[in-house]
């Protein structure tokens, strides 16, 4: 591993983490300082979202909703042409934020997820595997900065799912002695991170679709690439059959440790459970229902005496979303990241600036009782610049 241009020791420097979620709706860039002592905190120095270029961001979100076969030729032009938009990103922000590259410890690239398999494609456990796309190598050349990447595939080597990753995080920043908590994730998935009163074990795993299907079912009929403010599916009504469909899937009555993606939560899903008669705002309307009563079945199912619920990502900016948790999880408390001073755009991002720090430390970034995985891994493969 290279050594960092200046003597600065590696646990004080900032550290650059990027990743596009299940929604592929841009790569959200984040930089921070983090500190270990007396109390682990972070200082974020940056934090934006960078679009992608449309032509290609079509191109994924196609790639999520189908199984269309590539070519060998097709998955090596995918692999940089993500990996040339991340290093772009990383650039840009770089520049951004006048911060000098040398200060920088190495930046940590999620990649775009492909395909997330861990029960194997055959849900067997078979030949399992996890695959995001984004040359490291590129990132590592365009920016001159030691990068960390591939993170996920180390923990499905020892037997876990490789998600959710960023539960030891959340313990970190976000757990209060004397209070059951829950960290919820509302990206293209959902993931909720429990956090025990007592200081028990950690856990964390996905509850199911979140943005993902509100936002693609969204685009096919408004055009609009979200539903701002929650007003598409404010203006249908929830179809109580529609949901019973959607939620007898066998999936979400699976125990944890368990993950899922686009490849598994698409519109040819939601397609295959229409009687044919429902208006496109009132299957908008349940799609929302239904990803409130998974995310508090869930929590009833596995910490019941949660009396606060701490949200982030983009599902948070939709009131309809939070309003209908806030009714789905009586006596509980639902607020921001905002509200404990971190930015809910940018948790993901951060937590693989973490993830990088982890890896070039030498620490484990998996928690197995999160992921299932045989013990604690180092994750990730370095890319030296």
């Amino acid at each position: 591993m290279t050594a960092p241009p200046d003597a600065t020791p590696l646990p004080d420097r900032l550290y650059l983490g990027m990743i596009s979620g299940t929604s592929a709706d841009g790569i959200d860039v984040a930089i921070a300082r983090f500190h270990d002592a007396p109390t682990p905190r972070a200082e974020l120095a940056f934090g934006r979202t960078y679009a992608w270029d449309p032509a290609l961001r079509e191109v994924l979100v196609e790639l999520g909703q189908r199984a269309p076969a590539l070519t060998l030729d097709e998955i090596g032009t995918l692999e940089t042409r993500i990996g040339q938009a991340f290093a772009d990103a990383a650039e840009s922000a770089i520049r951004d934020s006048g911060i000098d590259r040398a200060e920088l410890g190495a930046i940590g690239s999620h990649g775009q997820t492909l395909r997330h398999r861990p029960d194997g494609p055959r849900g067997d456990g078979e030949n399992r595997f996890t695959l995001q796309l984004g040359d490291a190598s590129l990132i590592a050349e365009t920016t001159g900065v030691l990068t960390v990447a591939d993170f996920r595939r180390r923990d499905v080597a020892a037997g876990g799912h490789g998600a959710p990753l960023l539960p030891a995080l959340h313990a970190a920043l976000l757990a209060a002695p004397g209070e059951d908590r829950a960290v919820l994730n509302l990206g293209g998935i959902a993931n909720l991170t429990l956090l025990p009163a007592d200081g028990g074990a950690v856990r964390g795993f996905d509850t199911g679709p979140a943005n993902g299907l509100m936002d693609a079912w969204c685009l096919r009929h408004t055009g609009w690439p979200y539903d701002r403010g929650g007003s598409f599916a404010a203006s249908g009504r929830v179809d109580p059959d529609l949901l019973a469909r959607l939620q007898d899937e066998a999936w979400f009555a699976l125990p944890p440790p368990k993950s899922t993606g686009r490849d598994q939560f698409h519109l040819g899903w939601v397609e295959s459970k229409l009687a044919g008669h429902e208006t496109p705002a009132d299957v908008q309307a349940t799609l929302l229902a239904l990803t409130t009563t998974t995310v508090a079945d869930a929590l009833h199912a596995t910490l019941p005496g949660a009396r606060r619920v701490i949200a982030c990502g983009g599902g948070v900016h939709n009131p309809a979303l939070m309003r209908a948790l806030a009714e789905a999880l009586q006596d509980v408390a639902v607020e921001s990241t905002a509200a404990h001073g971190i930015d809910p755009d940018m948790v993901e991002a951060l937590g693989f600036a973490w993830l990088a720090r982890q890896t070039v430390l030498g620490r484990p970034g998996n928690l197995p009782s999160v992921t299932g995985a045989r013990g604690p891994r180092v994750l990730g493969v370095i890319h030296a610049p």
